[in-house]
């Protein structure tokens, strides 16, 4: 009998170690998940802090930062450029009140009621 009472013991044990790891699994994962979380959080600040900033002195000639500034700008006018491209190609425009996508050649936006403006692809 005494060989079945070990025999049990063990597999409490080793069913209470088995029950921990699964614990100590799922934690991780949770606190994994959290971190990333958290690290998306920052990035986010980081970025909108980087955009106040960019906005705040992109003006200033005379900025440390100056040919990022400089890059970044080019960068926008280039995204623009695509993004009205894209939009030409789609047979669309903007309206230059509210922003809505409306078709090439309306003459009022069906949003804001607003004037179009012939070939304005900006968006």
């Amino acid at each position: 009998m005494d060989f079945f009472d070990k025999l049990g013991e063990s597999l409490v044990s080793a069913g209470k170690d088995v029950s921990q790891k699964a614990k100590d699994v799922s934690e991780i994962a949770r606190l994994r998940i959290d971190i990333k979380a958290k690290e998306d959080y920052v990035d986010r600040q980081y970025r909108e802090l980087g955009a106040a900033y960019y906005d705040r002195h992109k003006n200033e000639e005379e900025i440390d930062e100056a040919e990022q500034f400089f890059l970044i700008g080019e960068a926008l006018e280039e995204i623009d450029r695509m993004k009205a491209e894209v939009l030409r190609i789609q047979g669309s425009a903007v309206c230059p009140n509210c922003g809505m996508k409306m078709p090439e050649g309306a003459a009022f936006c069906s949003s804001c009621g607003a004037k179009m403006n012939e070939g304005i692809y900006e968006e």
